[in-house]
């Protein structure tokens, strides 16, 4: 059962006027979905006081504890520890007692609560009126910000009001740590390690400041946590305020007694400082400079500062949506995650969940470079390039990992959270090699739309170069001189280890070429880098040389050489058994002609100048009736790669699955956190799909179509430091240029020259007969648009 949101262009939110209209067996999912973060710090949509919570949570990008990695049978190369993202000290809490009755939306009567993020304002505010079982009434208001302008702050505004009456009104503003969390782990070795990873170091307390200092046992990662606080009460009347610190919480408490009509209101600030370096007065010092930044700023000053980003950021990268209310404000709310989870990221990349839970252990995985970063890099390019240079900061352990292996370059991890593979599953750690080219080529992306020869010096060359080299080393030769790329798993998670994956060559082709156009742009640096040009000449050679796998019996691509020859799963059989990874064992699927995601699909996208038009249309077609998409990773690339073969009504659906995925909580694990690449892929639906928007060799292009369920489409992205406006109507596409220097585009493959403030309206060409509507394996056709967004 998903959360029935409120509708709004503007805002996300629940408005309740009961406990049963609350839901709190949903609380979970809300937390997710209301979760406040900036890349570094992230805060889950918890209830402000506390109680009742679904998974609560604050947490520190890069703040893990390692355990064991536990194997059935040990294996050389096989990763000897695992990394889990771990809460810190949660300064969230602020308990409300109206007389001695604390207040529980469980009891009393909730006449009013509403709790709703603002995605213009970044911040989460909250209405409650309640009436307590002693038959006290009270308004509250609050409102919460993870701070974009402090990298290691949050704040809160809390206010309450007598409404009926004198009452006495006790607030507890709390930090706390060690709070019991869920299995995070299959094992109990691992479970028990992680229960309770924190050892209390310092706890101070003075005025009405506190700060709690801890280390994780393992990695030997401190934390520091403090909190501050400003009181406003009504003239005249004096609070009593006292804090008190032990090891694992700290609690400021404040007591006033209000007249009917009077309000009491608290500001909270909490800092948040991590090393594995520093001592713990070091810490402490950190995060308590933190507060004092914040502080001089004062609440009003951190409010503007949210909005004025956010401003910054909307002003290019809104994209309008008309024709369903829904999805506009899907891929609003899904923009500014992305925007949030990496608007501090220095030099840090984003977790697949980003900071709104704990899900995937906190990892960051190869899907980021290959479904975020490629939106980050057209709207927020400067986040982007932080992503880029955590990545080139993991170099020597991606070198290190490459050694193991027994290969030249540099191998990245799969998952990670500090560079190291922390990934116990084989198949994808050690032969999933894509991870490296997705790095790469993001890398190549990155400078392509930014101009930005200076990071191409410092980062992007070294990183292609290094992966080039692994390529290198992966690939065989045959008789013929053509290259293949054996024993490997591309992204499809019900294949593994097999040869010539499609996606993977070509992403190597790209990631190999890329290396050498870059060597050949700074000839000095490639060669400090020991690149010489025999090996660079080698490495187009290999790239013009990479086998794509083709089936002359059924003539189309395949997945990976023979796949197409394999005995295709019976999908009637399970149509009610999905997903099929938790129904049926690995090798089963394995052996079979089935996939879990869109893998030759995403090639269709990724690498679209590889294949022809009539091509790309057949392998889609084949690839559908193969697809069951078990993962949230798959709607996009075939909304994308749908509309691009003319299947519009298709591809509407698709999008409409990517759209709802984490608000309708399809896959039934939001509580864990948002799907951050899923919510990429509602912009790329929306900006590759029907706005056809593809950058490559041959630059920047657009073949823009509506389906008959949307009017039109309107989008903006960033061109070398530039900002270019779409507007998609079904009769014509206007682009404008805000400002700089001309550029050209195509249209459909005709050139279009841009000048600035001299908009540009070109035709939208007939649509070719597509053909019959591809069909999907039974039961797995998605859920058509209007039904996906009728609830």
């Amino acid at each position: 059962m998903s959360v029935a949101y409120d509708c709004e262009p503007w805002s996300i939110g629940v408005a309740s006027c009961g406990i049963a209209d609350l839901e709190p067996e949903r609380l979970a999912h809300r937390e997710s979905v209301l979760a406040l973060s900036n890349g570094n710090l992230g805060w889950r949509g918890v209830l402000d006081e506390g109680e009742p919570h679904g998974v609560a949570g604050a947490f520190l990008n890069g703040v893990f504890e390692e355990h064991p990695m536990p194997y059935a049978e040990e294996g050389y190369g096989y990763p000897e520890h695992g990394q889990a993202v771990v809460r810190v000290a949660d300064g969230q809490v602020v308990r409300l007692l109206v007389d001695d009755e604390p207040l529980d939306v469980r009891t009393g009567a909730l006449e009013r609560h509403e709790q709703r993020l603002e995605l213009r304002d970044g911040l989460v505010r909250r209405a409650v009126d309640w009436t307590s079982p002693a038959g006290r009434v009270v308004r509250v208001r609050s409102e919460r910000l993870v701070s974009f302008e402090h990298r290691g702050v949050a704040a809160i505004r809390y206010a309450v009001e007598a409404v009926d009456g004198p009452v006495t009104i006790t607030l507890q503003s709390e930090l706390v740590a060690d709070e019991p969390v869920p299995d995070q782990h299959p094992d109990p070795r691992v479970r028990d390690i992680l229960a309770h990873p924190f050892e209390p170091l310092t706890a101070h307390a003075l005025g009405a400041a506190a700060t709690l200092v801890h280390r994780t046992r393992r990695s030997r990662i401190g934390v520091a946590v403090a909190m501050d606080h400003r009181v406003t009460a009504p003239a005249g009347v004096e609070p009593s305020i006292r804090t008190e610190a032990e090891a694992d919480v700290a609690r400021t408490t404040v007591v006033v007694r209000l007249a009917a009509g009077e309000r009491v209101e608290l500001e909270k600030l909490v800092g948040h400082a991590w090393s594995p370096d520093l001592e713990a007065h070091a810490l402490r010092d950190r995060a308590e400079a933190q507060l004092a930044a914040a502080r001089e700023d004062g609440w009003e000053a951190l409010v503007r500062a949210q909005r004025a980003r956010l401003d910054a950021f909307w002003a290019c990268a809104d994209v309008e949506v008309e024709g369903e209310p829904r999805l506009q404000q899907a891929v609003r709310f899904a923009l500014f995650q992305l925007f949030q989870a990496s608007a501090r990221l220095d030099a840090r990349s984003v977790p697949g969940k980003g900071l709104t839970g704990a899900g995937y252990a906190g990892h960051v995985f190869w899907d980021f470079e290959a479904f975020v970063l490629p939106v980050l890099t057209a709207t927020a390019p400067d986040a982007a390039e932080q992503a880029l240079r955590w990545r080139h900061a993991t170099l020597d352990r991606a070198r290190e990992r490459a050694r193991t292996l027994r290969l030249a370059g540099a191998s990245f991890a799969w998952r990670t959270i500090d560079g190291r593979e922390s990934s116990g599953y084989w198949p994808a750690s050690t032969a999933a090699f894509h991870v490296n080219a997705a790095v790469a080529l993001g890398a190549a992306q990155h400078v392509r739309a930014t101009g930005d020869e200076r990071f191409e010096r410092e980062v992007g060359l070294e990183i292609l170069v290094e992966t080039a080299r692994l390529w290198a080393t992966l690939v065989r030769r045959d008789a013929e001189g053509r290259c293949h790329i054996d024993g490997v798993t591309g992204p499809d998670e019900y294949s593994a280890i097999v040869d010539d994956n499609a996606y993977t060559n070509l992403v190597a082709r790209g990631n190999l070429l890329a290396a050498a156009e870059a060597a050949g742009r700074h000839p000095d640096r490639a060669r400090d880098l020991g690149a010489s040009d025999g090996e660079i000449g080698g490495w187009v050679v290999i790239a013009r040389a990479l086998v794509v796998p083709f089936s002359e019996r059924h003539g189309v691509h395949e997945h990976s050489a023979g796949s197409t020859e394999r005995e295709r799963w019976d999908f009637a059989a399970s149509r009610d058994r999905y997903p099929l990874h938790d129904h049926h064992p690995y090798v089963e699927l394995y052996r079979r002609e089935v996939g879990k995601q869109a893998d030759l699909v995403l090639a269709l996208h990724v690498a679209h100048e590889a294949f022809s038009p009539e091509e790309a249309a057949a392998a889609f077609r084949w690839s559908e009736a193969i697809t069951v998409r078990d993962s949230s990773l798959s709607a996009a690339p075939q909304a994308v790669v749908a509309a691009a073969v003319g299947h519009l009504d298709l591809a509407a659906d698709y999008l409409a699955e990517a759209a709802t995925l984490d608000l309708d909580d399809l896959h039934r694990n939001t509580d864990e956190g948002l799907h951050l690449a899923s919510l990429a892929g509602i912009w790329t639906a929306l900006v590759a799909g029907f706005g056809g928007m593809r950058d490559g060799t041959a630059g920047l292009s657009f073949s823009p179509r509506l389906p008959e369920q949307l009017t039109r489409l309107r989008f903006g992205i960033r061109v070398r430091g530039q900002e270019l406006r779409v507007d998609v109507r079904p009769e014509r596409t206007e682009y404008r240029l805000a400002d700089g220097p001309p550029i050209a585009l195509r249209h459909f493959g005709e050139r279009v020259e841009l000048e600035a403030g001299a908009p540009r309206s070109m035709p939208t060409p007939p649509l070719p007969d597509p053909g019959p509507r591809p069909q999907q394996p039974a039961g797995r056709a998605p859920k058509p648009f209007r039904e996906a967004f009728a609830g």
